[in-house]
């Protein structure tokens, strides 16, 4: 399968002290979690056409912590240009290309689609919030933007319960080895 190359945005808000994440629902999680607490209920579904599936979770079983991200998709745009444009969607923040710092790039869904994504830095403040992001409708997009305060990022890194990405995890480590020894935090 081939799908858009992405980038996703670690943002730290200087004003709160806080690091800025999304959090959404996404409809394979939720599958998956089905699967992992109802095992075999999902093939019955295949087999003699529609029916309901006698199983349920609530929708919180397939919600997750993400870093703000975005496909590659619209030609013309650099990835920076692709990253300022989805801090404003998803999380309501107005970056310029100058603002972001790149800090990898790397494979990923090396599984099914061997697409690349890009991940980049910035520094926000509560002044440039100048909407309230959620992503967008006609998308199907639904996301809550989440600020993490600095003193409990590493507890939810490492908590196995809170379900959040590999992105997540790299994007905390990077920020607290490379940015947070100059904040004096930590």
């Amino acid at each position: 399968m081939k799908t858009h190359d992405s980038v996703a945005i670690l943002m730290f808000n200087s004003s709160q002290q806080s690091l800025v994440l999304v959090r959404q629902f996404r409809p394979a999680v939720y599958v998956g979690e089905v699967e992992r607490h109802f095992p075999g209920s999902l093939a019955a579904v295949d087999q003699d056409g529609p029916r309901e599936l006698q199983v349920a979770l609530p929708g919180s079983a397939g919600v997750t912590y993400e870093l703000c991200a975005g496909l590659v998709d619209q030609p013309g745009l650099s990835l920076e240009e692709v990253a300022c444009t989805e801090a404003w969607e998803e999380c309501g923040y107005r970056l310029a290309p100058s603002d972001l710092r790149r800090v990898a790039t790397y494979k990923s869904g090396v599984g099914l689609t061997g697409s690349s994504q890009t991940m980049f830095y910035a520094e926000v403040t509560d002044a440039q919030r100048g909407g309230p992001g959620g992503g967008l409708a006609e998308e199907g997009e639904l996301i809550e933007v989440v600020h993490l305060p600095l003193d409990g990022a590493q507890a939810f890194v490492d908590d196995p319960d809170v379900p959040k990405t590999l992105g997540v995890i790299f994007g905390i480590s990077w920020f607290f080895s490379h940015v947070a020894p100059g904040l004096g935090a930590q």
